[in-house]
Order: structure tokens, then sequence, then C-alpha cells
């Protein structure tokens, strides 16, 4: 990246294309999950939404992953997509809404893993 592409903000327009091209290979359901996570995670961004490329990079990777492992979103995600977005950006609240998802997440695991979830 250069001096011309942070001042222009081609390297954010190119960061976001990319996770368009990426999230097209999505099944329908996580594509639609995609769809509400941008919605959701806009209102956080500064200006440019430079400070949501990396938050949106890592939420689409999650979404890639739970659909390679065969997870439902509401299995991945809780059902609160909302709720998962403003715990991602830290907004308010943020501490409740991850409580809840490390506790879905370990249920999630566990099940997978044979075992029963608390």
């Amino acid at each position: 990246m250069n001096i011309w592409e942070t001042l222009t903000g081609s390297d954010i327009s190119n960061a976001w294309k990319a996770f368009e091209v990426r999230a097209e290979e999505l099944p329908p359901d996580h594509r639609e999950a995609w769809e509400q996570m941008k919605a959701h995670l806009l209102p956080y961004g500064s200006f440019t939404a430079g400070n949501l490329t990396p938050i949106m990079d890592n939420a689409l990777g999650l979404l890639e992953q739970t659909a390679a492992d065969g997870l439902s979103i509401d299995e991945a995600l809780g059902g609160d997509i909302e709720g998962f977005c403003a715990a991602i950006a830290g907004g308010e609240a943020a501490a409740g809404y991850r409580a809840r998802w490390r506790a879905q997440l370990n249920r999630n695991v566990a099940k997978r893993l044979g075992r029963r979830g608390h």
C-alpha cells in the first residue's frame, strides 16, 4: 500500500470489493447474514469506514469457517446478528453480548465434540 492509496481511500475500496467476492462463495443463509452484518456494522464505522476493515474481515472469515464446518447461522451467531455486531464493534452492552456468545460457542463446541453443554 502506498500513500496515494491511503489518501484516496482506494485501499479500503479494494478491501471491501474483495470482501464481496469472498461473500459470493457463501451459502445463501450465510450470505444473508453477511448482508445483515454489513448493515449493522456500518454505523460503527469512521468517516471512511477504514476502522471496520479488520472487523469485517474477521466477521467474514467466521462466516466462511462456520459454513465450511456445516454450522447454521443460528449455531454460529446465536440467532442475534445485531447483537453479535454490537459485540464485535464494541457497542453498548457489548460485554453482555460477548458473554452470551461465549456460552453459545462453548455449547456448540461441546455438542460437536459429543459432550453435553452446560
